[in-house]
């Protein structure tokens, strides 16, 4: 099937797997900062009544990750047709060096804290789910106009790390490309070439969107010094919020997160407590609440560009990274029986699992991952989230 248009507007959320392939087909990154991401943990929990308190919001960051890596939490108290509910999350910066780092089991880790588990205990998990999310902010906005397309929202990294949102910059980005392109479209040009909706990318650049991500552009990477969140804080504070974003100079995300992965020969494996099925749950009960679903006989929509790299290099050099910061546990290596007495593996990928976060294709070393959209529609079916 072909659908045929002047101009498309592509608004996939963070890590499109189309947008990915129009920013490398137009070198839409040529003046711009490499992207940065998170992956954001999330689950629903029914809570005890007597503990409910509608309205109650908590943020914190740091704990249990380690100083140098970014990260933190969110809990809100939610009354939905009376029902007592708690939307509470944990989001790991993907740029992270440590390769047995485990963003699910560091979520889990997360709900043990005293302040958290007394909201939790007595109550009951009805859903979970994950998403990457874009960090970057304003260093990292690619070009966002080409022939025959513009890019909104997420997909153009439009969201605002220190107020945790972007659903009001992918509105407003959005309307500003209708905009565009209903004057591009009224000036009649022929339709048979791409339409480039070149005054979209002006309009942005005049409006609040790019007043607001310039004026926080440096609160994410003020943490990716040695001080780690210490002097993300102490910075973000002098300037975000005593200067008021008035700072001169605009400070670098560096490395794409992939290549900011170390060998695992530097790293001691991180002993994780085992979950208890009440407060902290393992990962595939987890799945199971998605409702995720691929029909069976499809082919698998996480491709690999080199069906060799998996073992050579991931599992070689990182000790197979895969099987960690999947959420969803749609990687693992497992043992191949050839009749030899040595040890070998191949990477399973159990493609059902998938609840299209988007972290693998975001954060493999080697970035052989490719995730295209399933042949049938499939993924996660969120209720509530």
């Amino acid at each position: 099937m072909e659908l045929h248009a002047k101009c498309t507007i592509f608004a996939e959320g963070c890590r499109g797997h189309l947008t990915k392939q129009v920013i490398r087909n137009f070198d839409l990154r040529k003046d711009s900062h490499p992207p940065s991401y998170g992956i954001g943990l999330k689950e629903l929990w029914e809570l005890d009544p007597k503990k409910h308190q509608p309205g109650y919001i908590e943020h914190t960051f740091g704990w249990p990750l380690p100083r140098t890596t970014y990260g933190g939490s969110f809990l809100y108290h939610i009354l939905d047709n009376d029902q007592p509910l708690c939307a509470i999350g944990f989001v790991v910066a993907l740029d992270y060096d440590n390769p047995y780092l485990h963003p699910y089991k560091e979520f889990q880790r997360y709900k043990t804290h005293p302040s958290i588990r007394k909201h939790l205990e007595g109550g009951k998990r009805i859903g979970y789910g994950a998403r990457a999310l874009n960090e970057g902010g304003f260093q990292t906005i690619p070009k966002l106009t080409f022939p025959g397309g513009c890019l909104i929202g997420c997909t153009a990294g439009f969201m605002n790390v220190a107020k945790l949102k972007g659903s009001h910059t992918a509105i407003k980005s959005g309307m500003l490309a209708a905009e565009a392109i209903f004057d591009e479209i009224g000036k009649g040009e022929s339709a048979t070439t791409g339409l480039n909706p070149e005054s979209y990318e002006t309009n942005i650049k005049n409006s609040w969107i790019w007043k607001e991500l310039k004026a926080s552009r440096n609160v994410r990477p003020s943490f990716n010094t040695s001080l780690g969140w210490i002097g993300g804080m102490m910075y973000t504070g002098a300037f975000f919020v005593v200067g008021r974003g008035i700072e001169p100079w605009t400070l670098h995300h560096g490395k794409p997160d992939n290549e900011k992965l170390k060998p695992a020969k530097d790293f001691k494996p991180i002993d994780y407590p085992k979950p208890d099925g009440q407060l902290t749950f393992d990962l595939l009960t987890s799945v199971a609440l998605t409702g995720t679903n691929h029909e069976e006989n499809q082919p698998s929509h996480l491709t690999l560009l080199n069906d060799d790299v998996p073992v050579e290099v991931n599992l070689a050099v990182y000790d197979g990274p895969e099987g960690r910061f999947c959420p969803a546990a749609v990687y693992e290596f497992v043992p191949v029986e050839d009749g030899s007495t040595e040890v070998k593996s191949r990477l399973q990928i159990n493609a059902q699992n998938c609840i299209h976060c988007k972290t693998c294709d975001i954060k493999d070393p080697t970035q052989n991952i490719n995730w295209v959209a399933p042949e049938g529609g499939g993924g996660p079916a969120y209720n509530g989230l």
